[in-house]
């Protein structure tokens, strides 16, 4: 009779629900990927480096080796300071043209 119709009306209906949630998520990651995109274009051109991965790594790490020389400062650790400064300070003019 009519089972198959309302079947295949209630698959296209959960279907359509199922999509609409997809293409909205998709949508959302995709927004993110561009930010994520532009922000990492804009930061590379302002400081003159490359957009690699390996640029951008180098980069945190040459920030966390400035952060510990600060801390090292803070703790009245002259020596180590000295050494986590000229570190970082190496590593940062190493990857900024």
């Amino acid at each position: 009779m009519q089972v198959e119709g309302f079947f295949e009306w209630l698959g296209q209906a959960i279907g359509a629900v199922i999509r609409f949630f997809i293409d909205g998520f998709a949508w959302l990651f995709n927004g993110f990927t561009h930010a994520g995109g532009n922000f990492v274009d804009g930061l590379s051109r302002t400081l003159g480096m490359d957009t690699s991965l390996i640029s951008i790594v180098a980069l945190i790490i040459g920030l966390m080796l400035l952060y510990s020389a600060v801390r090292a400062f803070m703790r009245a650790s002259i020596i180590l300071g000295i050494i986590w400064l000229a570190l970082g300070l190496w590593l940062l003019s190493w990857i900024i043209h």
